[in-house]
């Protein structure tokens, strides 16, 4: 997902690997929630892209050009991005996501997972002549073959037993599948590689040290980075709040949601300093990981020493995944995400009710904002009230 993320905001696969490890590391340590994963996320890296985008464009048009100008501004950006969010920590406002209205939630979850699942959707393609084509035949049915299987052993395997998380196992009997029987299917280093990537070994984080003598090209842009850096803390603070919530609800226990804003914010702004893309909270992830039986510091921080790990020394290996794999998992976090009580509930309840969370569902899936869903559906249920 680091990797796809990375693809969506127009930088290289390696920024968003060294912003998931990172964010994964400082939130895992000092976070208000033990067993919440944090990594790159789509929400934000959607709204990067118009300004990761302007940025290249003003450093091309420089007399002395600079390459991936756009990439320095994302992260001046997220020192901002940080600093806002460790205000917000300081200032006690993580506590308001408790007022998000239960219908809010419903749809929020619901939503989001809908968001998932069409999002593995585009996995089903695959590259011929160049072009990403809808796959057929047997690739079509080698891929749904794999992805069922991986189903069936992660609905399968807690029914015998619990102490092995049940999609480590179903990655690596599909991938065991797939390498010893020679089977030609797409892997995670092909899906790198169609979009344009080099590959996911790499070294350690560096020191940005150029970022602070490009503050003077911005120029007149200040207010587009500044705008971007606001929507980019909010989103952050929101779908973290809201992941911390759900895992509360998971493990009948309470977070501190204004200590995760300021371990959010400072792993934005160390993302900023040494060269990663920033993040969030992953709900995907965190609900793996919780389902699993994560529910401590030493889960996350596993997570993440895990991504470096595999970033420095195991990326031949990764890279050999399959992607059906990882798209059979990620179906079952759809099933497991999704509040399957609101479809046999909604006549129970008011009208008003279910019309909000159909509202911020419907939002969320047609949007990917996030934030902006959940600010809406508390506004709508406010008027209701």
């Amino acid at each position: 997902e680091a990797v796809a993320f990375a693809f969506v905001a127009g930088i290289d696969p390696l920024v968003g690997l060294y912003g998931a490890f990172m964010m994964g590391i400082v939130t895992a340590l000092f976070g208000g929630r033990p067993g919440m994963i944090s990594g790159a996320t789509g929400a934000m890296a959607v709204v990067m892209v118009h300004m990761i985008a302007k940025g290249n464009e003003v450093g091309d048009a420089l007399t002395v050009p600079i390459s991936n100008l756009g990439l320095q501004w994302l992260f001046i950006t997220l020192l901002m991005v940080g600093g806002i969010q460790i205000l917000a920590g300081v200032f006690r406002l993580g506590k308001f996501v408790r007022l998000i209205p239960h219908p809010v939630m419903m749809g929020f979850v619901n939503g989001l997972a809908i968001v998932i699942f069409l999002a593995q959707l585009g996995l089903f393609k695959e590259n011929i002549n160049g072009t990403m084509e809808w796959m057929t035949g047997s690739s079509l049915n080698i891929m749904l073959g794999l992805v069922t299987l991986t189903m069936l052993i992660m609905w399968g395997l807690p029914k015998l037993t619990e102490k092995i998380p049940s999609a480590l196992v179903a990655i690596m009997v599909v991938a065991a599948i797939t390498i010893f029987g020679g089977l030609e299917v797409s892997t995670v280093g092909s899906f790198i590689r169609d979009g344009g990537g080099q590959g996911l070994q790499g070294g350690l984080p560096t020191f940005q040290s150029q970022v602070f003598s490009m503050f003077s090209t911005i120029g007149e842009h200040w207010p587009l980075i500044i705008s971007t850096a606001f929507i980019l803390a909010a989103v952050g603070l929101i779908e973290s709040l809201m992941t911390l919530n759900l895992v509360d609800d998971l493990t009948e226990t309470r977070g501190s949601g204004n200590r995760e804003c300021i371990a959010q914010g400072s792993a934005n702004v160390i993302n900023g300093l040494f060269g990663g893309m920033g993040g969030c909270a992953m709900i995907g992830q965190s609900i793996i990981n919780v389902n699993s039986g994560g529910r401590g510091r030493l889960s996350g921080i596993v997570a993440a020493l895990g991504l470096l790990s595999f970033i420095l020394f195991g990326a031949p290996l990764i890279e050999q995944i399959p992607i059906a794999a990882l798209v059979g998992v990620m179906f079952m976090v759809v099933i497991g995400t999704f509040e399957w009580s609101t479809l046999h509930t909604w006549h129970k309840i008011p009208l008003s009710d279910v019309l909000i969370m159909i509202f911020v569902a419907g939002y969320t899936v047609l949007f990917h904002n996030l934030a902006m869903a959940v600010v809406l559906g508390v506004v709508m249920q406010a008027l209701v009230f």
